[in-house]
């Protein structure tokens, strides 16, 4: 795989961090929460869907990373680590729940920023701990991570009031996508049944909630895993038709299924547990099978890579494969590159997330919206 120069990445880091340091404190200008013992933070936990910018800041390759043009173009006017365009679903939410941009756990810089929550996510990242073993930080890591910041509130705080917020906060999650994309990206072959390999997934994230749960955490936000097979990177892997790669597919749906019956079982059986589950599997679906009536042009089609349905993960030349091509405007796309969406997208998608309602079709599944989380005290 191709690397870079620990020196190239340095000088990136450095001017990539004091910029979104800068946008952060920009976008903080207004709030005054430092001595409010009501702010409800928030906490990220997942993969690229959320990473805010934490691998700019580990040893990897460019596989992992998006801290290279285009990437950034819409909103941030340059690359932050976000893989998209612009802003992710966490962006929109922090801006709907008037909390500042979350910063990366890795961020250098002020330990003030993190009184308001943390990023832990990590692009690549899944529940198992070989899932891109080396080159992410796992979900049991992000634990360790998010510990560590509970350690610092208690520090800051005091034990007592560190507790209550804790319990205030929101918790958003996504995580699974690579556990099962990462065997068809990388031509594993499962040792297992794909059932055994979703348990092992759902077993991990269980422990996972149920040791924030232990620590204090009581509200949890959920975004299911989309359908990958129909992502343009794992469609190319099967060039003799154009239909979705029915294999990863099929296993998004297992891990929705299994995720959705532990989330009510949990409800039922962990006092005080509380959660929304978005269905992104769903809204993504719909919005590639009907693109125009979401305002889009372009439901299959990547707006940054090269191939059929610019399905090389190739955004930006600086990956294995350095051709792309790059749509005039992201807007009317949902794909952003081969494996993420657009600015666009995930502005509709928090949306939904945020207002989500209980009709028998709604997309956000459970008890609660993330609204309403932010809301219970």
């Amino acid at each position: 795989m191709e690397k870079v120069t620990r020196r190239t990445i340095s000088f990136i880091f450095f001017i990539f961090s004091s910029t979104i340091i800068f946008l952060a404190g920009k976008s903080s200008a207004k709030f005054s929460h430092d001595g409010d013992n009501n702010v409800t933070a928030l906490f990220l936990f997942g993969d690229s869907f959320l990473d805010a910018g934490n691998n700019n800041y580990i040893n990897t390759t460019t596989l992992d990373q998006a801290n290279f043009p285009p990437y950034g173009q819409t909103f941030f006017g340059l690359p932050t680590g976000r893989f998209s365009d612009g802003r992710l679903i966490s962006d929109f939410i922090a801006e709907y729940a008037n909390l500042p941009l979350i910063p990366p756990f890795l961020e250098p810089g002020n330990s003030q920023k993190k009184l308001y929550g943390v990023n832990f996510a990590s692009a690549g990242a899944g529940a198992l701990v070989e899932t891109f073993q080396g080159s992410v930080i796992n979900l049991r890591t992000q634990l360790e991570h998010y510990k560590k910041v509970e350690r610092l509130w208690r520090t800051k705080f005091g034990k007592e009031e560190s507790k209550k917020r804790i319990s205030r906060a929101v918790y958003l999650i996504s995580i699974g996508s690579n556990d099962y994309s990462s065997l068809f990206l990388t031509n594993q072959s499962l040792s297992i049944s794909m059932s055994q390999h979703v348990d092992i997934v759902i077993g991990n994230l269980t422990t996972f909630i149920h040791e924030i749960y232990k620590i204090g955490g009581r509200k949890f936000g959920f975004l299911n895993v989309p359908d990958l097979g129909c992502f343009p990177a794992l469609r190319i892997l099967q060039p003799k038709n154009d239909s979705c790669l029915r294999d990863a597919s099929r296993l998004a749906n297992m891990h929705n299924r299994a995720l959705t019956n532990l989330l009510f079982k949990m409800q039922r059986q962990v006092k005080g547990f509380k959660f929304s589950l978005f269905d992104m599997n769903k809204s993504l679906r719909v919005r590639m099978q009907h693109p125009s009536k979401f305002g889009f042009k372009e439901g299959e089609e990547a707006c940054c890579g090269t191939g059929k349905w610019r399905g090389v993960f190739s955004c930006g030349g600086k990956r294995i494969v350095k051709e792309y091509k790059l749509c005039e405007n992201p807007k009317d796309y949902i794909f952003w590159d081969s494996l993420h969406l657009t600015q666009n997208t995930y502005n509709q998608f928090a949306n939904l997330i945020w207002n989500g309602g209980h009709k028998s079709d709604s997309l956000v599944v459970g008890p609660y919206n993330i609204n309403k989380l932010f809301q219970i005290p």
